[in-house]
């Protein structure tokens, strides 16, 4: 079960201390799909900068590569040896051809292994921090069986290579379904404070000592121009990107913030928001 242990900080699973401002990895290869490449040398630059900034939780995947350059492989050159008290996320589940530029199907059960094991090769690790199970696409959530595909993360959990599992793009029935087999100890779905639709979702989290961290925390692959983000953004004198990721963390102890970029400028902008604090006037503005 995950723990609160203060309002910047919880024990993932019960035993890995992580920051809840984190980063996510996927936008280190291009800024968007359309995007040409990221510049290597600011992209291993962005995350050593993450990691001095106080990022020790870290997003990834194997299937986050565009332009030659892959997440995984930079997250490897920039940081390793590794931090001790690093955590690295990644998930598997979605099935990327090596010619399409985003993944267009899921991997069966029996893909799910090798898909692991790319991901502790390319990582230089002996075991995955925490392994998301992602079924589905970018639709809502269905409610097909997770259990098959789930076991297997969990058998692979009992045999070391895997510390912690979690969930990413569910319902509360995959969750229920998954939580019978193994814990799991985070939850990954859409969700930002202007977009709250996984309102009951976040409430299962909160109960079950589940940490909840979204995709998508500044709303999707641009910051939305919302009127309610730049009246709370105006009254702090901050950006509309920090009003977003500060929202989170005031939200809910349990959730996570993983904003991506291969921005020096944009990094530093994110991760002076774990020093905003808002109101609770400024939450239920950014809620009307």
């Amino acid at each position: 079960m995950t723990k609160i242990v203060d309002d910047r900080h919880l024990d993932l699973g019960g035993d890995l201390r992580i920051s809840r401002l984190g980063f996510g990895a996927m936008r280190l290869p291009a800024s968007t799909l359309d995007a040409p490449a990221n510049d290597r040398g600011t992209a291993l630059a962005v995350l050593r900068r993450a990691v001095e900034l106080g990022a020790n939780h870290i997003d990834t995947a194997a299937f986050y590569y565009r332009h030659g350059l892959a997440a995984n492989e930079l997250i490897r050159e920039a940081l390793g040896p590794y931090p001790s008290d690093l955590v690295i996320a990644t998930k598997v589940g979605p099935y990327r051809g090596p010619d399409a530029p985003t993944p267009t199907g899921q991997l069966p059960a029996s893909g799910l292994r090798a898909e692991v094991e790319r991901n502790l090769r390319e990582l230089g690790l002996d075991r995955l921090d925490l392994v998301y199970l992602r079924p589905g696409g970018m639709e809502a959530p269905a409610d097909e069986p997770i259990g098959e595909r789930f076991a297997v993360l969990a058998a692979l959990r009992e045999e070391g290579l895997v510390r912690h599992l979690g969930l990413s793009h569910v319902s509360t029935a995959q969750l229920a379904e998954a939580r019978a087999i193994a814990p799991v100890a985070a939850v990954q779905n859409r969700f930002d404070v202007t977009r709250p639709d996984d309102a009951e979702m976040l409430a299962v989290c909160e109960r079950e000592g589940i940490a909840y961290a979204p995709y998508f925390p500044l709303g999707g692959f641009g910051v939305p121009d919302d009127a309610r983000v730049r009246a709370v953004a105006a009254r702090h004198g901050a950006t509309a990107a920090q009003v977003l990721l500060a929202g989170l963390l005031a939200l809910s102890p349990v959730l996570l913030a993983i904003p991506g970029t291969g921005s020096l400028a944009h990094l530093e902008e994110n991760m002076a928001a774990a020093g905003l604090r808002l109101t609770g006037d400024d939450l239920a503005e950014l809620r009307g």
